[in-house]
This record gives C-alpha cells, structure tokens and sequence, in this order.
C-alpha cells in the first residue's frame, strides 16, 4: 500500500491525549538521560524501567558520575532488569564520554562502545529533535497493519528504515516518531489489538482486508522469533547474578549450585557470566561481580 495512505496528523493527534507520563519524557531530561532509558528499555518493559531510571539518575546523573563507579556497583543497580551486558556497555560509553558531551548525530552515537542503529536514531530524534526514522518492534507492527494489511511483522528488514524515513513529515517529524511508537505500544498491541480506538482504523489495511488471521506458518515462525525465557541458560544466568549480586564477599561453588539442579546448565551458564565480565573467579576458587 502507498505510504501516504498513513495518516500521520492523527497519530500525532491521538498521542498527545494518550501518551504516558514516562519519566524520561520530562522536561530537562539530559541526552544522557535518554540514552540511559533507551539502553534499559531494550527487550525490557517500560514500567520495570522507570524506577530503575529515576535511581540511576539521581545516582549517577551526567556520564562523568557514572564513569567513577565500579562495575559491580552498575550490576547491583542494574538489578532484575536483564540482559546486564548493557549495564557495562553504558558503563564502558560513560568511560568514553567523560566530560565530553552526548553526541547528536546518528554516527556518533553509533561510535560510542555497545551503541547500535536504534538507540543511536533514538537519542537523536527524541533528544536532539532530528528528524531520523526510529523503528522498533512497536513501529514495524503498526505498518505492517497499517500499510501492509498483515497481522505479524515479518522479521526486520532495511527497507523498512527507508519506508520510515519517507513517511516522516517535514513538520513535527520527532513527534510524529515517538507517537507512532506508542501507538504500538499501547494500541495496535503483538497478541490483542486494541483497534476501536486507533486513530487509523478507517483506513488501516488490515481491517480493510477483514481483519484476516495469519496463516499457520507465519504464526511458528513468530513464536520461533520470541525468546523463551523459563527453563534457558538466560534464567540460570538471573539467578546466579542473583546470589552474586546479593553477597557482599565472594561466595563459593557450593553457593552457586543450590541455585539450579542441573549440573551441566549450571556450569554453562557460570562459565558464559566469566567469559562475558559479568563475574570473575578468586585464587580461592570462589565467585563475585567484576572488582
């Protein structure tokens, strides 16, 4: 379907009586407080975020704060909020910046350590107000309905950034992105859209076409796409940064494997938290964070 089919003026529309009072929307909310969000905020509900986010940022509020810290410090902060790599990516981006400041432009931001496309589009158009496609999950399902007439987005792809960029308007372009975003987030929701009250829904092709379910392969493919979390390394990994974290002192092997039964798991997942810096072993044979 034609791009212009899309009408961007009502999403707007709808955002401004819609939107949710997140704390990093706030006036006078630093580029690095963005960045900060947007890092957390990736594969991570918003809501488990924002009491995080406002702790970190009276903690640690400019990189430079940030940069003294200590790395087992970030992880305790990071707490269970997952994927704690990106805790010591933002740690290591605060040991880059310094007291320089964040920078505006998309191949800046992408320079700084564990900063990719998104979150690079994403600080310069919701912070700096350039008007640069952000496309997340929430974004490529509301086009997918929208423009396309399909239930499920199909799996990332670059012309997907290029339709975003010629649906942008000239005039609150950053707006209109961070609109289009909640509206997917909100509304045009992955499993229970809530289409009655879409600005679009007059014109959206999927309920144009009859609202058409998506057919059995495209359904496993999706499901195939969602990670799994009970029962994989990822939740053994939670749980012994959860006895790491909570340890003032190192803790032995003994403490580790009360954790989890499955022996062989459990050590995987040990060894990947040590191969990715996320723990260290002592001369003792014993376990912490990163000193």
């Amino acid at each position: 379907m034609d791009t212009q089919a899309i009408d961007t003026q009502k999403i707007v529309e709808w955002f401004r009586g819609a939107r949710r009072d997140l704390p990093w929307r706030r006036p006078g909310t630093t580029a690095w407080g963005v960045l900060v969000s947007e890092v957390m905020s990736q594969q991570t509900p918003v809501a488990r975020v924002a009491p995080v986010w406002e702790e970190w940022m009276q903690r640690w509020p400019t990189p430079a704060d940030f940069a003294t810290a200590s790395k087992a410090e970030v992880l305790r902060a990071w707490g269970k909020l997952g994927y704690p790599r990106r805790a010591l990516r933002l740690w290591e981006c605060a040991q880059q910046l310094a007291d320089a400041p964040i920078p505006s432009t998309i191949e800046e931001l992408q320079a700084l350590p564990g900063i990719g496309q998104y979150t690079a589009a994403a600080v310069a158009c919701f912070h700096y107000g350039r008007n640069v496609p952000v496309v997340d999950t929430n974004v490529r399902r509301v086009y997918a309905r929208a423009l396309d007439g399909d239930f499920l987005a199909p799996p990332p792809r670059a012309r997907e950034l290029v339709r975003a960029a010629e649906l942008l308007p000239a005039k609150d372009g950053p707006l209109y992105s961070v609109a289009v975003m909640e509206l997917g987030a909100l509304v045009c929701t992955a499993r229970s859209p809530q289409c009655q009250r879409c600005p679009l829904l007059d014109t959206c092709a999927w309920q144009l076409a009859g609202c058409p379910e998506p057919a059995s392969h495209e359904l496993a493919a999706a499901k195939m796409r969602v990670q799994k979390f009970t029962g994989t390394d990822r939740q053994v990994r939670g749980l012994i940064m959860d006895v790491l974290r909570r340890a003032d002192t190192p803790v032995s092997r003994s403490a580790i494997d009360v954790v989890w039964p499955d022996a062989a798991q459990r050590s995987r997942a040990l060894a990947s938290l040590l191969a990715d810096g996320l723990a260290e072993q002592d001369a003792q044979q014993r376990f912490h964070l990163p000193a």
